[in-house]
């Protein structure tokens, strides 16, 4: 999601810096040659048509309509992404701290690659989960998803968070080569 907001504030920032030298060289234009038409929008035409349109004309309102859907829908975009905090234990009143979930889930992902036996893990986390997909170096793996699931558990307790999240552990055997 944060991606699609920088997209969208690049796209409209180039916007408003070709408006800005559009507008710019017209006004140079006009100082140099005063009288004469735009030199890359023609104003006069563009004037003559929006001089006999009326603010009931249906192309004016689905104007608007457009333009407030537009914006709409960006309020929406932005809402949508915020940074995703996990808070921590404040040490004093007057400090808090915070981490991110990618942050925690690398916590957590090199506590678990550091058992015995598991050949990959991939870790996500949120606020309120921590979902850790551990792949077995051997098709047997025994008693793996206990160990996985205390030392993921134990990464998370060990951490002074406000709310513990759910761990959730799933182990599963190597997949063959073929």
């Amino acid at each position: 999601m944060r991606f699609l907001v920088r997209l969208i504030t690049t796209l409209l920032g180039a916007a408003v810096a070709a408006a800005g030298a559009v507008l710019a060289i017209e006004a140079v234009a006009a100082l140099v040659q005063p009288g004469r038409g735009g030199v890359i929008v023609p104003w006069q035409r563009i004037h003559a048509a929006l001089s006999v349109t009326s603010w009931d004309d249906a192309p004016v309102r689905v104007t608007a309509a457009l333009v407030l859907v537009a914006g709409l829908v960006l309020l929406l975009v932005v809402t949508g992404s915020r940074r995703r905090e996990i808070r921590l234990h404040d040490p004093a009143p007057e400090v808090t701290v915070t981490t991110d979930p990618r942050s925690l889930a690398r916590l957590v992902g090199h506590q678990v690659r550091d058992q015995d036996g598991v050949a990959t893990a991939a870790v996500t986390a949120s606020a309120k989960r921590v979902q850790v997909k551990a792949s077995s170096q051997f098709k047997e793996f025994g008693d793996l998803q206990e160990r996985v699931t205390e030392t993921a558990e134990t990464a998370v307790q060990d951490l002074p968070l406000r709310s513990t999240p759910k761990v959730l552990v799933s182990v599963s055997a190597p997949k063959e080569r073929r």
